[in-house]
């Protein structure tokens, strides 16, 4: 392992904030909202792979962030067979991005890792999130003050795993690929991106699916002390 590490960078969504369980906390919500009485495991057992689908498409600047916040919620109706009019989808989309960054649930071992990193590292963000949205989950669930810069695509003005998003990360940072490591769920934006552009990284495979055995990789956050 690198021993000149001084900068950690952590994504995020999927990686220290729960997306998956704030998420459907937040569907609850607005659907509770709009008298919506639909099967709630069904909506979420499309949705989730749905999402991801879009995120991707986003990430590769195939579509919109209207067309995002849109579509994924229009594609898991359709499979539900649950009839909702454009308009009312419009209005869903726009109140679950208003109620998902007021759920606040981390990931087991959140709190604990970065109070364990923190003494010993400069921490930041790189999110491929949206500005707004992603400053109100890190201050809703009170961990801000770990992170000494926090970089998302529309500041950079490209998403990862474009390589200038890690450079501007680490210019923001005032810090070298060299004495950097990136952390995240995503093996292509996170990992694979952060490699390309001269940083170590290690996936966060909470679900550990099957990677590269080059690919350094932790299950649970604080396994990250193996490493760190």
């Amino acid at each position: 392992m690198n021993n000149n590490i001084t900068d950690v960078f952590f994504d995020l969504d999927h990686t220290l904030w729960d997306f998956e369980k704030n998420s459907a906390l937040a569907f609850e919500t607005v659907f509770k909202m709009q008298k919506l009485e639909l099967d709630m495991s069904k909506f979420l057992h499309f949705y989730v792979p749905i999402n991801r689908e879009y995120w991707e498409r986003y990430r590769k600047d195939e579509i919109s962030q209207k067309e995002l916040r849109y579509g994924r919620l229009k594609d898991t109706f359709d499979l539900v067979e649950y009839a909702v009019s454009d308009d009312l989808v419009e209005l869903l989309s726009v109140e679950y991005i208003h109620f998902l960054p007021k759920f606040n649930h981390l990931f087991e071992g959140t709190i604990e890792i970065l109070d364990y990193l923190k003494p010993k590292y400069n921490l930041h963000i790189i999110t491929n999130g949206f500005a707004e949205i992603q400053e109100n989950k890190l201050n809703n669930s009170y961990i801000t003050h770990y992170f000494k810069s926090i970089t998302n695509s529309e500041m950079a003005g490209v998403k990862k795993p474009n390589s200038l998003i890690f450079d501007y990360a680490l210019n923001l940072a005032k810090t070298t690929k060299e004495n950097s490591i990136m952390i995240g769920d995503c093996i292509e934006a996170d990992v694979q991106g952060a490699l390309d552009a001269g940083l170590d990284a290690i996936l966060f495979n909470e679900n550990n699916t099957f990677v590269k055995e080059n690919i350094k990789q932790v299950n649970h956050l604080l396994e990250l002390k193996k490493y760190l």
